[in-house]
């Protein structure tokens, strides 16, 4: 089985094999570096016309890119740690998400912006954090997250095909981790179905003991590894069960499978990376008791402060799985 940086590699290897509009730029990304997280590794050997080395300017490297997908190319840009994103939020929000509205619906900017977010790995408050729920919400703009239940080669390609521009999150932790192909689990008796937007799927990870699970578990990207340990431990240890639902797309937001899952459970548990305060977790508790009455809620994020270099610091402002069974038990209790 091949890990998601080797799927996310060779992506974009394929892209630009069948696609001459496809290009690359950032920081960094020349061999034989290929790249911070070495997502661009070959790349420029094999395509020295198409891999664009910049100054490190993150406005201008979304700047650049917007232009070049104004002009008709599929520039693929690297932000080289998540964090850098702020640096090229105007060039986002007030450019390349709003183009298509201020000429008329004449123009389209195909751009992907990818970003490697989360902590972890001791990088201290301006390299470990998960800044997504920044974007969520603007309208023209997809955020986007592969997870080891898809083929984050997929997920890469349909981004780079999508017409409107993307925020593809990718969290440094996933990179080593390995593909789960299909067919294949991590879960002993949960079944695995994929379902919502054909592009961008939510995966829905069902116990195949009962039909009446007790909470639905909601999360994506490596969100899912702390998910799927905190189950099992409910599973094994207290007898309660879980559904998890993945979400590959998180914004605009589709909610379709969630629902689902929260029709049989009627229990809600997020977990997520980003900071506790007004993120992702909170609108899809705010959604889902809008749309299903008599929902019980909760939480599990980081808590709202900067994130420390020292490991054990570190690990009491992220989440843990701890955390998440703690809040899966209140929730069932």
């Amino acid at each position: 089985m091949a890990t998601v940086l080797e799927r996310l590699n060779h992506a974009l290897h394929h892209a630009m094999e069948m696609d001459e509009r496809v290009y690359v730029l950032g920081e960094d990304i020349l061999d034989p570096y290929g790249g911070a997280f070495k997502v661009t590794r070959g790349l420029s050997t094999k395509f020295p016309g198409r891999v664009l080395p910049t100054p490190i300017s993150e406005a201008a490297i979304a700047g650049i890119a917007a232009g070049m997908a104004l002009r008709g190319l599929r520039p693929v840009a690297e932000v080289m740690f998540g964090d850098f994103v702020t640096l090229i939020a105007d060039q986002l929000v007030n450019h390349a998400a709003k183009f298509r509205w201020m000429y008329n619906d004449n123009v389209r900017v195909p751009l992907v912006v990818r970003a490697p977010m989360g902590g972890r790995r001791g990088y201290g408050p301006t390299h470990s954090q998960s800044l997504e729920k920044m974007f969520l919400g603007i309208p023209g703009l997809t955020v986007v997250a592969p997870n080891v239940l898809g083929d984050p080669a997929e997920l890469l390609q349909a981004a780079i095909a999508d017409e409107e521009p993307v925020l593809f999150v990718e969290h440094k932790l996933l990179y080593p981790c390995q593909w789960l192909e299909p067919g294949h689990s991590e879960l002993q008796d949960y079944s695995i179905s994929k379902m919502g937007s054909e592009r961008y799927p939510a995966f829905t990870v069902s116990p195949v003991f009962t039909t009446t699970p007790h909470l639905t578990l909601a999360c994506y990207g490596y969100n899912y590894e702390l998910a799927r340990q905190a189950a099992l431990e409910l599973t094994m240890e207290r007898e309660i069960f879980c559904e998890l639902v993945v979400f590959s797309q998180l914004s605009p937001f589709a909610l379709d499978p969630l629902l689902a899952s929260l029709s049989r459970t009627r229990r809600l548990l997020t977990v997520e990376e980003g900071s506790l305060s007004l993120g992702w977790g909170a609108e899809l508790v705010a959604r889902s008791i809008e749309a299903q009455d008599g929902l019980r809620v909760r939480r599990v994020a980081a808590r709202d402060l900067p994130i420390a270099n020292a490991r054990s610091l570190e690990d009491a402002i992220l989440p843990q799985v701890g955390a998440v069974v703690r809040a899966a038990v209140e929730l069932t209790g």
